[in-house]
């Protein structure tokens, strides 16, 4: 038996704080492995989208990176259409400057260092545009270069033909100038039957054939010209007179002058007469020559010409005569 005054305290008392004490770490200690997995659980979560995200952006580097060699090859292409001549570049202005256009919307989106998916796969539209543009242009400078050539070719072949037809014309207008000479010449007159008569004119009025120098009034000159060829018309026949002195004798009312040979260059004449002729028919021409002073003795040389060639000649001599002459 107990002396003291407090009551004695039983087993059954205790048990219940025991058991509510355990129940709280239970509780806890599920809710700590609770938080724990949900930290793990939630760990793997970002680390699954952190590995999405990388895979993301590796996959739209991958894609830049081959939009970029896509825009390479484009540009490429480009660069062989570069020799493009003036010419052609005139008429490819258009498309030139529509695919300049495209180059630059691509470019932007390229330089971007974020772009974004849906920007690359515009960017690759944009280039499958920019490559049918390039092949459009590759056909048509093709074609027009096809054209150039042709062009080119067909200006050389004209270019042969001009020289040949200016060689043509040249050696025929050589031919033609050398026929038109000849038949300048072959036209040429002849003379035939000249005659120089020296006259004697008496008081009466009579006249007289005579050879005496002091006696002689006139000369009659006459012979004759034909040609088979030469047309009908007038032409001038130039007669020299040359004087027993060997000088050309000079008339001022027959119209003396010079006229030019073609061998002799600038010769005096007596003389101009002017023939009617008629092809292929003989003509004949007579003028008298009267010198401005009395005639010398000696021989007078009549010479011929026409068409700048001489065509006859003939002399006759004038005596001194006797005492009773």
């Amino acid at each position: 038996m107990s002396t003291s005054n407090f009551p004695a305290v039983t087993v059954e008392n205790q048990a219940p704080r025991k058991n509510f004490k355990n129940a709280i770490i239970g509780v806890l200690a599920v809710a700590l492995v609770a938080v724990g997995g949900y930290a793990i659980v939630d760990k793997n979560k970002t680390g699954e989208v952190i590995h999405q995200q990388e895979t993301t952006i590796a996959k739209v580097s991958d894609e830049k990176s081959d939009v970029q060699k896509s825009f390479d090859g484009s540009l490429a292409r480009l660069d062989s259409l570069g020799t493009i001549n003036t010419s052609l570049e005139s008429k490819l202005k258009d498309k030139s400057s529509e695919i300049a256009k495209t180059k630059n919307q691509i470019r932007s989106i390229l330089n971007k260092k974020n772009a974004t998916a849906s920007e690359l796969a515009k960017a690759k539209t944009l280039i499958a545009d920019l490559n049918g543009k390039i092949t459009n242009m590759e056909q048509e400078v093709a074609r027009l270069t096809q054209e150039n050539q042709s062009l080119t070719n067909d200006k050389v072949a004209l270019t042969a033909d001009k020289e040949k037809l200016t060689t043509d014309l040249t050696a025929t207008t050589v031919i033609k100038q050398d026929l038109e000479k000849k038949v300048d010449i072959a036209s040429t007159l002849n003379a035939s039957n000249i005659a120089i008569t020296p006259i004697n004119i008496k008081k009466n009025g009579k006249e007289k054939i005579t050879t005496t120098a002091k006696r002689v009034d006139k000369l009659v000159i006459s012979f004759d010209v034909n040609n088979r060829i030469i047309q009908s018309g007038m032409t001038d026949v130039y007669v020299c007179v040359i004087g027993p002195d060997g000088k050309a004798i000079s008339i001022e009312k027959l119209g003396s002058g010079t006229f030019t040979t073609r061998e002799d260059g600038d010769k005096a004449f007596t003389a101009k007469v002017p023939v009617d002729l008629e092809t292929s028919k003989k003509k004949n021409v007579e003028f008298a020559f009267v010198p401005g002073e009395n005639f010398q003795k000696g021989n007078y040389t009549i010479q011929i010409y026409q068409n700048g060639f001489k065509i006859g000649e003939s002399t006759r001599e004038l005596k001194k005569g006797g005492l009773f002459s």
